[in-house]
C-alpha cells in the first residue's frame, strides 16, 4: 500500500518541497498513529503523504478562490486512481478549512496541526547554524511559538489544536521533531 501511494505522489507532485513536505507529514502523522490509534497506522501515515497531491495543480497565488479546491482535487485524484477510503478522503479534505470540510475525527485534527508543524520546524531548523534537524530542540519550538514574526505565516492556531485531542503542544512539538529527526536524509535536514 505505501509503495503505490508514494507511486501516486510522485505522479501528481512535482515540486521537491512539496514531495519533502509530504514526507514530513507522513512521519508525523505515523508518529501520532502510535500514539492515537495505533490499528491505523498505515492509513495515517498514507494519508500524511498524499494530503497535498493536488497542491501542483493549483494556483493559489494568481487565484485565491482555488485553495478552496485544494484537498476536494487531491481526494478526487485518489478516487480515479481507486486509491484510499473515506476516512482517508475525510482527513485529507479536513486539513484545509478553506474548503468547509469540518473537522470529525481524531485523524482530521492530527493531519490539521501535522500539516504545519513541519514547516514550522523545519525553519526552525533553517536558522541554525549548521541547518541540521538534529540540533534542533523541543524548547526552540514552543519558544518560537510565542514569537509571532519568525514564520509568520505558520498557521498557529492549526499547530495548537492538537491539544483538542488531547496531546499538550510540548508533547506535540517532541512527538513531530523525532518523527522529521529520524527520516532527517529524506528531508536533507
Amino acid at each position: 500500500m505505501r509503495d503505490r501511494a508514494e507511486e501516486i505522489l510522485k505522479k501528481y507532485l512535482k515540486s521537491e518541497y512539496l514531495i519533502t513536505h509530504s514526507y514530513a507529514v507522513e512521519a508525523v502523522m505515523r508518529a501520532l498513529a502510535r500514539k492515537l490509534e495505533p490499528e491505523k497506522e498505515e492509513e495515517w501515515a498514507i494519508t500524511g503523504l498524499l494530503h497535498d497531491l493536488d497542491a501542483d495543480m493549483l494556483n493559489y497565488k494568481e487565484d485565491p478562490e482555488e485553495e478552496k479546491l485544494h484537498a476536494l482535487k487531491g481526494v478526487e485524484l485518489l478516487k480515479e486512481e481507486g486509491f484510499g477510503n473515506e476516512y482517508m478522503y475525510q482527513a485529507i479534505k479536513a486539513h484545509n478549512e478553506s474548503n468547509g470540510t469540518k473537522r470529525i475525527n481524531v485523524i482530521d485534527t492530527a493531519i490539521y496541526a501535522a500539516d504545519p508543524i513541519t514547516g514550522f520546524i523545519n525553519a526552525i531548523t533553517l536558522v541554525y547554524p549548521d541547518k541540521k534537524i538534529s540540533s534542533v530542540k523541543v524548547k526552540s519550538i514552543t519558544k518560537r511559538m510565542k514569537e509571532k514574526r519568525f514564520a509568520a505565516g505558520a498557521n498557529r492556531e492549526a499547530m495548537m489544536s492538537i491539544e483538542e485531542i488531547g496531546i499538550p503542544f510540548a508533547e506535540f512539538a517532541q512527538i513531530s521533531l523525532e518523527a522529521m529527526q529520524e527520516i532527517s536524509d529524506k528531508l536533507g535536514l
